[in-house]
């Protein structure tokens, strides 16, 4: 049976590490997306005719669609993109400027996009193909507004609207073929939480009724449920993984 070929952004990430371990061990091929050649050789395991590693930015068109020609180029097809790369911010509403809100938006709203328009234009032409984006708990809670490590307004935008785009892109490609849902991780033990006060640790543990905080892995796997033939009646969903945070 000829192996599957998944894109995994933010690859040196968490998260995306996690993903890119997952989706080898599930027997996939995998194009690591990354900022850096050098971060990504360090973080990926060499997996020799597995796996190809791709540095660029996501906010580039031009490099989102290098990494689906890299893709095809390699191993002949590309079937599903996971993409967790994103930026934070926890600037408080008073401390924002244009040039930072635009910063966080062009990463983590306009390179979901990007990223998803890229894949997508290959899916189309094969009428398959999966694709999965990343929002985020924070926007579940009207709470968040920043500071002490937590999410600010512009990195609660942008993941705001990556629900929309998932839900738009999911309605245009579904008659393609191509299905689109998205992830919404908890507080996950990552370097984005390295800057959190133990109290704030305490209350993200405490609104979990699972009572710890998420795993890289945990998340991961989500999302290679959804790009797998288990998932496939499943497009335009959001999927919380956040330990039960909904009901704190």
């Amino acid at each position: 049976m000829e192996r599957l070929t998944v894109i995994v952004t933010g690859a040196t990430g968490g998260i995306g590490k996690a993903c890119v371990k997952r989706c080898l061990d599930e027997g996939r091929n995998v194009v690591a997306f990354g900022r850096t050649m050098d971060r990504l050789k360090e973080a990926i395991p060499d997996q020799a005719d597995r796996i190809v590693l791709f540095s660029g930015d996501v906010s580039e068109a031009g490099d989102c669609a290098a990494a689906v020609d890299l893709a095809v180029k390699q191993f002949g097809r590309l079937d599903s993109i996971i993409h967790w790369a994103a930026t934070h911010s926890s600037a408080f509403w008073t401390e924002l400027d244009a040039g930072e809100f635009n910063r966080v938006l062009a990463t983590n709203l306009t390179g979901s996009f990007l990223v998803a328009q890229a894949a997508a234009r290959h899916m189309v032409e094969r009428k398959s193909g999966s694709i999965v984006l990343c929002t985020s708990g924070a926007v579940l809670f009207g709470g968040v507004g920043g500071q002490n490590g937590a999410g600010g307004a512009a990195y609660v935008a942008s993941k705001a609207g990556v629900i929309g785009l998932m839900r738009s892109l999911a309605r245009a490609l579904g008659p393609h073929g191509i299905r689109v849902n998205a992830v919404s991780p908890g507080v996950t033990e990552t370097p984005m939480i390295s800057s959190y006060t133990p109290e704030r640790r305490a209350a993200a543990t405490s609104r979990t009724v699972l009572g710890r905080l998420g795993e890289p892995d945990e998340i991961a796997a989500v999302g290679c449920f959804l790009i797998s033939e288990a998932a496939r009646y499943i497009t335009g969903e959001v999927i919380n993984v956040n330990g039960g945070a909904n009901f704190g």
